[in-house]
């Protein structure tokens, strides 16, 4: 049986983006927000790369208040979306889902599948899947994101079947925001026992962690609003 709310003290968001991959705000700008907002732990994962994450975290040594981070990605497997956290270098993009999570633990990295029911039968530019879909069974990952920050129709239906199955197959669940703009952050959120990234990555060796959900407020979604049409106008032109 899992432990009452009441010990699942501190508040983590798994899956945050900057501008160093597809996000609108800087590094120091996720860092300042998480702060207000009071969450305890970010994973900063940028898609493929790890640049925006070593800046948080150098952002955070060198002013120690406010939430930790957590150096992480967002690595594109050929067969969906995997987040690796606790990193020291970058996670080649482009592998299968079994290859990417074994290069994750090389480094003693926490594997997550990333909305893994979300477009499971569309792929990016480069042929790559988004969502790991039932695979997420056979695989040797750490948990599963079954809150995801996203808000469209497509994303809540995607994350009610990752917490059906998630609970099925008896997986450590998490949620992240996947912002992509700072007012997301902790839309999505991780709730665990403790407060610091060690005691997180203790809480989801164990499976003591809570997925939720925060109250999505009207700027964010206009920032989102902006943020879309933003994407859409530099992908018209760039095709």
């Amino acid at each position: 049986m899992r432990q009452t709310t009441e010990l699942y003290v501190g508040t983590a968001d798994l899956h945050v983006h900057t501008h160093h991959s597809d996000g609108q705000d800087s590094p120091a700008e996720v860092v300042q927000w998480a702060g207000r907002v009071g969450l305890d732990v970010v994973a900063i994962t940028d898609h493929d790369v790890i640049d925006g994450a070593l800046i948080a975290s150098e952002i955070r040594r060198r002013e120690p208040s406010g939430p930790e981070i957590i150096v992480g990605e967002e690595v594109s497997s050929r067969d969906g979306h995997i987040l690796g956290l606790y990193l020291t270098r970058l996670v080649p993009p482009g592998m299968s889902a079994k290859e990417t999570i074994a290069a994750i633990h090389e480094q003693d990295g926490v594997a997550i599948a990333a909305h893994p029911y979300w477009r499971t039968s569309a792929t990016d530019h480069m042929g790559r899947l988004y969502g790991l879909g039932d695979a997420i069974a056979d695989l040797d990952l750490d948990a599963v994101e079954v809150i995801n920050g996203g808000f469209t129709p497509s994303m809540i239906g995607a994350n009610r079947r990752a917490g059906w199955v998630t609970e099925a197959l008896g997986r450590t669940p998490v949620g992240g925001s996947d912002a992509h703009v700072k007012h997301a952050l902790g839309w999505g959120h991780t709730r665990f026992t403790g407060r610091t990234a060690e005691e997180l990555r203790r809480a989801i060796d164990t499976g003591k962690t809570q997925a939720g959900r925060s109250r999505i407020d009207p700027v964010g979604v206009r920032r989102y609003a902006t943020w879309s049409l933003g994407r859409l106008r530099a992908t018209a032109v760039a095709g």
